[in-house]
Protein backbone atom coordinates (compact mmCIF):
# COMPACT_ATOMS: atom_id res chain seq x y z
CA UNK A 1 0.00 0.00 0.00
CA UNK A 2 2.71 2.47 1.01
CA UNK A 3 5.58 2.16 3.31
CA UNK A 4 3.46 2.91 6.36
CA UNK A 5 1.23 -0.20 6.32
CA UNK A 6 1.39 -3.68 4.47
CA UNK A 7 -1.17 -5.97 3.15
CA UNK A 8 -2.35 -8.89 5.37
CA UNK A 9 -3.84 -11.14 3.26
CA UNK A 10 -5.03 -13.38 6.52
CA UNK A 11 -7.29 -10.33 7.71
CA UNK A 12 -7.69 -8.52 4.32
CA UNK A 13 -7.01 -5.10 5.63
CA UNK A 14 -3.24 -3.34 5.55
CA UNK A 15 -1.53 -3.11 8.42
CA UNK A 16 0.50 -0.37 10.07
CA UNK A 17 3.91 -1.50 10.06
CA UNK A 18 6.57 1.42 10.92
CA UNK A 19 9.90 1.02 11.22
CA UNK A 20 10.96 3.11 13.99
CA UNK A 21 8.88 4.61 16.97
CA UNK A 22 5.78 6.71 16.84
CA UNK A 23 7.98 9.86 18.38
CA UNK A 24 10.38 9.23 15.86
CA UNK A 25 8.38 10.54 12.52
CA UNK A 26 7.66 13.92 11.83
CA UNK A 27 4.24 15.65 13.08
CA UNK A 28 3.62 15.82 8.76
CA UNK A 29 4.20 11.40 9.13
CA UNK A 30 1.84 11.02 11.93
CA UNK A 31 -1.37 12.91 10.29
CA UNK A 32 -1.10 10.88 7.38
CA UNK A 33 -0.58 7.59 9.04
CA UNK A 34 -3.42 8.11 11.32
CA UNK A 35 -5.78 9.78 8.71
CA UNK A 36 -4.46 6.34 6.51
CA UNK A 37 -5.11 4.25 9.58
CA UNK A 38 -8.42 6.10 9.73
CA UNK A 39 -10.09 5.21 6.68
CA UNK A 40 -8.54 1.38 6.86
CA UNK A 41 -10.29 0.97 10.20
CA UNK A 42 -13.06 2.14 9.16
CA UNK A 43 -13.93 -0.73 6.84
CA UNK A 44 -13.32 -3.42 9.61
CA UNK A 45 -16.81 -3.39 10.92
CA UNK A 46 -17.80 -4.26 7.02
CA UNK A 47 -14.20 -6.86 7.11
CA UNK A 48 -15.96 -8.50 10.36
CA UNK A 49 -19.44 -8.24 9.12
CA UNK A 50 -18.59 -10.37 5.68
CA UNK A 51 -16.11 -13.02 7.94
CA UNK A 52 -19.42 -13.57 9.81
CA UNK A 53 -21.63 -14.29 7.40
CA UNK A 54 -19.18 -16.78 6.23
CA UNK A 55 -19.20 -18.17 9.50
CA UNK A 56 -23.07 -18.44 9.08
CA UNK A 57 -22.48 -20.19 5.96
CA UNK A 58 -20.25 -22.70 7.34
CA UNK A 59 -22.24 -23.55 10.32
CA UNK A 60 -24.90 -24.24 8.21
CA UNK A 61 -22.95 -26.44 5.93
CA UNK A 62 -21.64 -28.49 9.61
CA UNK A 63 -25.50 -29.15 10.41
CA UNK A 64 -25.98 -31.00 6.92
CA UNK A 65 -22.78 -32.58 6.85
CA UNK A 66 -22.97 -36.55 8.47
CA UNK A 67 -19.11 -37.23 7.52
CA UNK A 68 -16.70 -36.88 10.59
CA UNK A 69 -14.19 -35.49 8.64
CA UNK A 70 -15.79 -33.60 6.75
CA UNK A 71 -18.15 -31.77 9.46
CA UNK A 72 -13.95 -31.43 11.56
CA UNK A 73 -12.68 -29.73 8.34
CA UNK A 74 -15.84 -27.21 8.49
CA UNK A 75 -15.20 -26.67 12.58
CA UNK A 76 -11.24 -25.87 11.98
CA UNK A 77 -12.26 -23.47 8.84
CA UNK A 78 -15.00 -21.72 10.99
CA UNK A 79 -12.24 -21.42 13.94
CA UNK A 80 -10.29 -19.86 11.58
CA UNK A 81 -12.80 -16.94 10.58
CA UNK A 82 -13.30 -16.84 14.16
CA UNK A 83 -10.18 -16.20 14.86
CA UNK A 84 -9.84 -13.41 12.28
CA UNK A 85 -12.39 -11.70 13.66
CA UNK A 86 -10.94 -11.69 16.89
CA UNK A 87 -7.56 -10.41 15.54
CA UNK A 88 -9.80 -7.67 13.61
CA UNK A 89 -11.05 -6.39 16.82
CA UNK A 90 -7.49 -5.99 18.19
CA UNK A 91 -6.75 -3.95 15.02
CA UNK A 92 -9.77 -1.92 15.75
CA UNK A 93 -9.07 -0.85 19.16
CA UNK A 94 -5.59 0.45 18.01
CA UNK A 95 -7.01 3.49 16.56
CA UNK A 96 -7.29 4.35 20.03
CA UNK A 97 -4.01 3.92 21.32
CA UNK A 98 -2.52 6.06 18.46
CA UNK A 99 -4.88 9.00 18.83
CA UNK A 100 -3.94 9.27 22.64
CA UNK A 101 -0.46 9.73 21.48
CA UNK A 102 -0.96 11.69 19.02
CA UNK A 103 -2.72 14.33 21.47
CA UNK A 104 -0.18 13.63 24.04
Amino acid sequence: MNQYFIWNERLGIPIPELDRSWEMFREEEQTFIVTQWEIIRGSIPDRIFALERLINLKQAELNEEEDFETSCIINSDIAELASQINDLHIWYRINQEIESRRHS
